[in-house]
């Protein structure tokens, strides 16, 4: 069997990442087994659906790189969705029904009133033909019910194990609004059936909604597929993950927070999973690696520090070669393999290169705040041309002149020659500064430079 699996995200907002997790592991899922990746875009909610936010989620798919193996969009399909949903008006598995959202909302309080389940009584089942006639000279348009059987629906999901519900305890869902247009259900499980889904992957709030599509499968004489129902991550502190934390969209975290794509599949990769949060920078051992059996039920919190942990150690790690494209996109001169290797360990996002081109290029404003000593150090710098090992000699000759030794020699010099108490080891600095602006700034003068 060649696993085919899907991601379907709508295309009403920019890809968060709590959807961009279930993408990633649907894709690893079918890279594993060498299967077949849809991208299907449920748009059939054309007042919400935008082109600009299928734009973005495509883009941000590709930045993930996970490169989809064949894409499809519902609004093209309402013609198929129209035919199946007719069959099941002619098979009795889809019912009209005229409550008004006041009537319903009623009948759901005083269920809960009497301590029962607020499912839907079937009412509409019972209305003969004169009076679905009055309703509808009333001017109600009805919606339709998609009629469960009463009988137990049972799957083994590949995270949450053996999985159970009764069909007389979930209420009939609706599949058509009074407008006539479909939802999500009826829509979802004709794709699945034609595009011959074999595992679903997909959120935990959507288990009761398997129960019911499970039904559909059958109803429409398919199998239904393998379900996998994942955990909804949390925030650190455990609650519900929400854009009041910042920016969780992966086309902020891209765009806005600059940060490595490695360093988000890193983490979405790992998350409640038994296998430890660790820095990749390919995707390859992701796909070795990944396997539902190492999913736990529990909820997984996504930490926006852990993420920034990673993207650091991925910049740490990374040569010059592989980022040397990027950096020539941001205009700075003279930022070559040498400048790479002197500031990458300080790099916690690969923007931060531009704070120490500047501390480098200059202009700066020296903090001096022994001018005596800065005075006496000045003239002890060594003479041109400069090395690696000119910091060493140079603090070495102060040290000897001045007595002074560790952070009191060290942090008044960095802070005259940066204007920073902070940043990369000096003797990988020293030669990209050079010594007259050097100079320069020790002799405190206005345009440091």
């Amino acid at each position: 069997m060649t696993v085919k699996v899907r991601f379907a995200p709508s295309p009403t907002g920019h890809l968060h990442v709590g959807n961009a997790r279930t993408a990633f592991i649907t894709w690893l899922f079918a890279r594993k087994h060498n299967g077949h990746f849809l991208l299907r875009i449920d748009d059939t909610d054309t007042e919400r659906s935008k082109t600009e936010y299928e734009e973005s989620i495509e883009a941000s798919l590709i930045w993930m790189g996970m490169a989809w193996d064949e894409k499809a969009n519902q609004k093209n399909r309402t013609a198929r969705y129209a035919e199946l949903i007719e069959k099941l008006k002619n098979d009795g598995r889809l019912y009209p029904c005229y409550e008004t959202p006041e009537e319903l909302s009623l009948k759901r309080k005083t269920q809960l009133s009497r301590s029962l389940p607020p499912t839907y009584d079937r009412a509409a089942l019972n209305l003969d033909d004169t009076q679905r006639a009055a309703y509808e000279a009333e001017g109600r348009n009805p919606h339709w019910r998609f009629k469960l059987e009463h009988e137990p629906i049972e799957w083994h999901d590949m995270v949450r194990g053996p999985v159970k519900f009764n069909g007389a305890d979930l209420s009939d869902p609706v599949l058509i609004r009074e407008d006539g247009s479909p939802l999500y259900h009826i829509c979802s499980v004709i794709d699945d059936i034609d595009y011959d889904m074999t595992h679903i992957v997909r959120g935990e709030d959507h288990v009761s909604n398997t129960a019911a599509h499970i039904q559909m499968f059958e109803a429409l004489g398919a199998t239904p597929p393998e379900f996998a129902h994942l955990p909804l991550l949390s925030d650190s502190e455990g609650g519900k993950l929400s854009k009041r934390l910042g920016s969780l969209s992966v086309h902020e975290l891209r765009d806005n927070e600059g940060l490595e794509s490695m360093a988000l599949l890193s983490l979405l990769a790992r998350l409640g999973t038994s296998d430890s949060i660790e820095t990749f920078t390919r995707v390859q051992p992701l796909i070795e690696s990944f396997d539902f059996s190492k999913f736990s039920r529990g909820t997984p919190k996504f930490d926006s520090e852990e993420l920034m942990r990673l993207n650091s150690k991925i910049l740490h790690e990374t040569a010059f070669d592989d980022v040397n494209v990027r950096l020539a996109q941001m205009g700075l001169p003279d930022l070559d393999e040498n400048f790479w290797m002197a500031v990458r360990p300080n790099l916690i996002k690969l923007d931060d290169i531009k704070e120490w081109w500047q501390v480098a290029n200059g202009p700066v404003k020296p903090i001096i705040e022994e001018a005596d000593f800065i005075e006496q150090a000045a003239k002890l710098l060594p003479p041109a041309p400069w090395h690696e090992n000119t910091w060493k000699e140079w603090t070495d000759a102060v040290k000897d002149s001045t007595d002074r030794k560790g952070k009191q020699l060290f942090m008044p010099l960095r802070q005259a020659l940066t204007g920073m108490d902070h940043g990369p080891e000096l003797g990988n600095l020293l030669p990209l500064i050079g010594p007259e602006k050097a100079l320069q700034r020790l002799n405190n003068q206005k345009q440091a430079a």
